[in-house]
């Protein structure tokens, strides 16, 4: 249950989970940041929102596994070793600011001095 009594089934990735309104789009649910952040503030109730426990997992996981492939990149010395680490680094980037835009849904922030 949310907490205004709705279904989180009948609510859209890109609803408030506060108000249950549709007010954000993908790029400010990209940009809404992981649970340690502000996040992005509801355009209907002021509550700041961000993506939630599924996407920190994500992300901690993804950003692992591409440090994993920096490690091995630097010591098994392969071909274009600077290609691998630059795309790697962007990867950390920008693949979870992707998956957070189109997957996982918004969470109030946990932060205490971003509550509003």
């Amino acid at each position: 249950m949310c907490l205004d009594g709705r279904t989180e089934e009948l609510m859209s990735i890109y609803s408030c989970p506060c108000c249950g309104e549709k007010t954000f789009n993908p790029l400010t649910k990209a940009l809404a940041g992981q649970l340690n952040s502000k996040g992005k503030v509801c355009s209907n109730c002021g509550k700041h929102c961000t993506n939630g426990t599924a996407s920190t997992i994500f992300r901690a996981v993804f950003c692992t596994a591409m440090f994993a492939l920096v490690i091995i990149t630097f010591l098994k010395a392969l071909p274009h070793e600077l290609l691998i680490y630059i795309g790697a680094l962007a990867a950390m980037y920008i693949v979870p600011m992707l998956i957070n835009a189109f997957c996982f849904k918004m969470e109030p922030t946990r932060r205490k001095d971003a509550a509003s």
